[in-house]
């Protein structure tokens, strides 16, 4: 421990902290991120950053969150939500998050059977269909804006 303390230029308990971190399994290349409160509703504040196009307030996400049985404090939420809002800036740098889908916010559509196409052989194949909107409300055309 010595000669690698003296090698590195450091404090030999350093050099053991790194060794049992090592031998024990854990990361030695920098500092781990720890659990959050807010770890397990981040998904939902993504959700709302994305859908108020950044515009939502860390005091109104926090209000939403506590009704919803959140028991952190404001400080965590603001954090939380400034860097869902510094995520969504730069989307490059994010990990990509599982879709969380909650009923009455997503339309729902059902795949009809289009005409036969032909395939490569010239057998008449079904086709793929389109999409349709499930139901029969449809929703009003405003032909002022159309006909422009």
């Amino acid at each position: 421990m010595y000669s690698a303390a003296k090698i590195a230029d450091c404090d030999p308990k350093t050099v053991r902290r790194y060794v049992e971190a090592r031998n024990a399994g854990r990361p030695v290349a920098g500092p781990v991120r720890r659990a959050r409160l807010t770890d397990a509703q981040l998904a939902k504040i993504e959700e709302w950053v994305e859908r108020s196009q950044g515009h939502i307030s860390a005091r109104r996400a926090h209000e939403w969150l506590v009704s919803l049985g959140y028991s952190g404090s404001e400080r965590t939420t603001r954090r939380a939500v400034a860097e869902a809002k510094e995520r969504r800036r730069h989307p490059g740098n994010a990990a990509p998050r599982p879709w969380i889908a909650e009923p009455g916010l997503w339309a729902q559509f059902e795949w009809t059977g289009g005409p036969p196409v032909a395939g490569p052989d010239g057998v008449p194949r079904p086709g793929v269909g389109r999409p349709r909107p499930a139901g029969r409300r449809r929703l009003p055309v405003h032909h002022g804006l159309i006909a422009g």
